[in-house]
């Protein structure tokens, strides 16, 4: 493909401007890379209620230390 030759071509039909606008938009929306989604953040009082840095640990007892106080 050469730098002269272009990417695309109206095959039948006499397009205006504004539809070939709209079709050249389609095009490179539809080539960009999709983003990650942005991940959500959990709000204040959900983070309240979880304690901080410690996962509960299975094993003996740990249904016991569950209800302790850290």
């Amino acid at each position: 493909m050469s730098a002269e030759e272009p990417l695309f071509r109206v095959v039948r039909g006499v397009p205006t401007a504004e539809e070939l606008a709209a079709l050249v938009g389609a095009i490179v929306v539809r080539s960009r890379p999709a983003a990650a989604p942005a991940r959500a953040s959990t709000s204040t009082w959900a983070r309240s209620g979880r304690p901080a840095g410690t996962t509960p640990a299975a094993g003996p007892g740990a249904w016991r230390a569950a209800g302790l106080p850290r």
